[in-house]
């Protein structure tokens, strides 16, 4: 599937490196301004966009059955190799559509959206949001961290709009739970990283 997914470009070739930079700050540390939020009983989870699983494995050990969506097959490798554990399932797929997640017709009480969304054009994020809200199990929850900054050399990213993901989520049926930010984690000079949670409704 990497082969037609434009928001992948340079991944494969960067694999190695992205690995290791992946693995260098920990799930705490990218979600801790999320964490009280995060569902505290075992749940269905969605890492959509896995990279090398750290936040997938750290879900898993939590005690959440969870799905790891990574269409770089050199990044999805490396996940498997760092983060075996048998509540951990990979999967080829991607946004906008996530065709084979759809087809499955699971649905999921946490999503998370880490670093992706603004791999994805205009045109792409609103059939991305609703794709991802029809994944959401009533009740369920998407949290995203969605980067800023100078875009690096060789990578498909956008300028995103805190406000355009808003429109977007409350068009596709979710509530807004949560806004805020971050600094880069890594220090990347201009680099800032916006965090936003959606709810789904719950059944009436």
């Amino acid at each position: 599937m990497n082969d037609t997914v434009a928001g992948t470009q340079g991944y494969g070739a960067d694999a190695d490196a992205l690995a290791e930079q992946y693995e260098s700050v920990t799930f705490e540390e990218v979600h801790g301004g999320l964490l009280h939020l995060y569902p505290t009983t075992p749940v269905r989870a969605l890492d959509l966009g896995a990279g090398t699983g750290r936040d997938a494995a750290a879900l898993a050990r939590l005690g959440h059955t969870v799905t790891a969506v990574e269409p770089t097959p050199e990044l999805r490798l490396h996940g498997e190799r760092l983060h075996p554990d048998p509540a951990l399932t990979w999967l080829d797929d991607a946004l906008p559509d996530v065709p084979v997640l759809t087809e499955r017709g699971e649905r999921f009480d946490l999503i998370l959206l880490t670093a992706v969304w603004m791999h994805l054009d205009p045109a792409e994020r609103a059939r991305g949001m609703r794709a991802v809200a029809a994944l959401l199990a009533p009740g369920g929850m998407l949290a995203m961290t969605v980067r800023s900054g100078p875009v690096p050399s060789g990578r498909r990213m956008f300028d995103v709009p805190e406000a355009e993901t808003v429109a977007l989520a409350e068009a596709a049926g979710l509530r807004v739970a949560h806004r805020g930010g971050r600094a880069d984690l890594h220090g990347r000079a201009g680099v800032r990283w916006s965090e936003l949670v959606f709810t789904a409704p719950r059944r009436a």
